[in-house]
């Protein structure tokens, strides 16, 4: 079963799952994707995007470190 965003029902990445998990509640079962995130915390999308690089390089185990950003994946 593919994950949706829960603002506008597209289906969300990987990274946009892990984004949300690591910005608003790590037990999170709903999502948002990068538009609506970035809108839900009032920022430009880009904002979010350089979010997901950062937790990345640091190493967060929610962001898969070879997938790149934007790619869809059912888990």
């Amino acid at each position: 079963m593919m994950a949706v965003c829960v603002s506008c029902g597209r289906p969300v990445t990987w990274d946009e799952i892990a984004v949300t998990k690591k910005l608003i509640n790590r037990g999170a079962t709903q999502f948002y994707c990068v538009p609506c995130l970035a809108q839900y915390f009032e920022v430009k999308p880009e904002d979010i995007e350089e979010r997901i690089r950062y937790f990345r390089q640091m190493g967060c185990t929610l962001f898969d470190p070879n997938e790149e950003a934007g790619h869809s994946v059912e888990r």
